[in-house]
């Protein structure tokens, strides 16, 4: 087995949970004339030292060849992916219909026509209840296929019935690809530049959304057609910083499954997608009362759905727990007593937990800098942004790595390191030039941070007062704005006028808001 092969086996059993390591012994052994079978012997020599070490495996193990490694380790594999899918088919509804197929597939290969109907309408039923479009699809081609034998005496009206069933599925799953095609679009345009830069990104954006938005009425949609119409409409208002949009297509979005409970539990991936772009939409508009309700729904999440069935659920529901804890903390400007999320936070993307991917990360450890800032640590605020700063050549998220920087020189600034600014600078300026990212806003930040080290300590309060006006002009200009999003710059040149911490200046705005509500 190639060296990939055996990291994905290590990593597959690295992630079995201690019911599905005695799941899987049960199955081998109950499968198996003999205890003394290799695969298991391999199986737990890889379990108990939790890495791969060939020359000690075989040691410890002499009844294993070298020449059958490669075999043996390609078929624990399988053999584990069996027992993972015997044990998922109890709380996997699709895994059970998709079994459900498969029996009537040896069924229909015995010549049982009529008992592999049976089954398949049963799971057809099933698997419309739990919309399952797809699987319902594959089911009514199959029952087309049997009915073609001419040999169930069912023909009369059942053609008729059939075609037209499969002829509406297929209308409907069509409708859903375009929506689910172009929501994935717009999801991954906003990876590549995050917010609209400039007008041109702008138009590009509209164009490529209008021109693939199909032209119809969204109530004649069906669920999930109007779950990715919610989801297309979200990403593409989101990337052009309309945020009163982003917050009605996501509430359209956790209506859904709000008028359908059975969906929570069926597709809980989308319902925790909805909630994290509701929680979302009410932290770019400010609606802090109504953000605290719908974290109170995610945090109930684990009382509605078992998570340690699903290592997947699980990570997604911590993960959107951790961003939307350290945005509370940004909304009431508690930076300090948010500091506290780091260590559980670094402790599950070190141990990779839940393998989180690496743009996922790279947000965290902005997130994390930001409140090291505002709490007033500076050092580790850079350390988290030097995280950042020092990937190879990442091609995702480059309005993150463009901020960084600038926080980074800003955090160099508080610590006094003048000399550190005016050198990183220059590199900062041709790094943002390069990636478009340069706008009035950052020039003016550069332009201040630049002769920063020849303004005299009693004249800086002066220039605070300038940038602070001069910015403050340019916050509400269409894409102008969009360096506000990434970085509180006119609470900061606040404190620095009035010389209090960051934070005070965030939380003092923070009660005037929920004071006027």
């Amino acid at each position: 087995m190639p060296k990939q092969k055996t990291d994905d086996l290590l990593q597959l059993i690295l992630s079995l949970t201690r019911a599905e390591k005695r799941h899987f012994r049960l199955f081998v052994k109950r499968n198996q004339s003999s205890n003394d079978i290799l695969f298991l012997q391999l199986f737990d020599h890889l379990d108990k030292h939790q890495e791969y070490d060939e020359p000690t495996l075989l040691k410890k193990i002499p009844d294993i060849k070298k020449t059958q490694l490669s075999n043996l380790k390609a078929h624990l594999y399988k053999q584990l992916l069996t027992s993972l899918r015997l044990l998922s088919k109890n709380y996997n509804e699709d895994i059970e219909i998709r079994e459900a197929i498969d029996y009537a597939r040896v069924l229909y290969n015995k010549g049982l026509y009529q008992q592999a109907l049976d089954i398949l309408d049963k799971a057809k039923q099933k698997a419309r209840l739990a919309k399952f479009d797809t699987l319902t699809l594959e089911i009514l081609e199959f029952e087309k296929r049997i009915e073609g034998q001419y040999v169930t005496g069912s023909m009369e009206g059942r053609a008729d019935a059939l075609s037209q069933e499969a002829a509406e599925l297929t209308e409907l799953l069509h409708r859903t690809n375009q929506f689910s095609n172009l929501s994935l679009q717009m999801y991954a345009l906003y990876l590549k530049v995050g917010y609209v830069r400039n007008q041109k990104e702008y138009d590009f954006a509209q164009v490529t959304f209008d021109a693939q938005l199909p032209n119809v009425d969204y109530h004649e949609l069906d669920f999930w057609s109007k779950v990715y119409h919610s989801k297309a409409h979200y990403w593409y208002h989101h990337m052009r910083q309309d945020f009163p949009q982003c917050f009605r297509y996501s509430e359209r979005w956790l209506a859904l499954f709000d008028g359908s409970p059975n969906s929570i539990r069926l597709h809980p991936a989308e319902y925790l997608k909805g909630l994290h772009k509701l929680l979302n939409a009410l932290f770019n508009t400010l609606q802090y009362q109504r953000f605290c309700e719908v974290m109170q729904i995610l945090e109930a999440f684990p009382d509605q759905y078992d998570m340690s069935k699903n290592k997947n659920i699980e990570g997604l529901y911590y993960l959107f727990w951790y961003i939307h804890q350290i945005k509370f903390h940004f909304l009431q400007g508690t930076f300090t007593e948010g500091i506290v999320l780091v260590e559980p936070l670094m402790k599950i993307i070190e141990e990779e937990t839940y393998y989180w991917d690496n743009r996922r990360v790279l947000v965290f450890y902005y997130r994390i800098a930001c409140l090291y800032f505002g709490s007033g640590n500076n050092s580790k605020a850079i350390d988290y942004l030097n995280l950042i700063i020092n990937q190879k050549n990442p091609d995702y998220r480059e309005d993150i790595q463009s901020f960084a920087r600038i926080l980074n020189l800003i955090a160099h600034f508080e610590l006094g390191n003048r000399q550190l600014v005016e050198y990183q600078v220059k590199s900062v300026y041709r790094f943002l030039a390069k990636q478009e990212e340069l706008n009035e806003v950052q020039k003016e930040i550069f332009f201040f941070i630049r002769k920063t080290p020849r303004i005299r300590t009693d004249e800086l309060h002066i220039e605070f007062v300038r940038l602070k006006d001069t910015l403050s002009k340019l916050e509400g200009r269409p894409f102008v704005r969009r360096p506000f999003l990434y970085l509180d710059i006119i609470s900061w040149l606040e404190s620095k006028i009035e010389g209090i911490p960051v934070q005070e200046v965030i939380r003092r705005k923070f009660m005037a808001r929920e004071e006027k509500t």
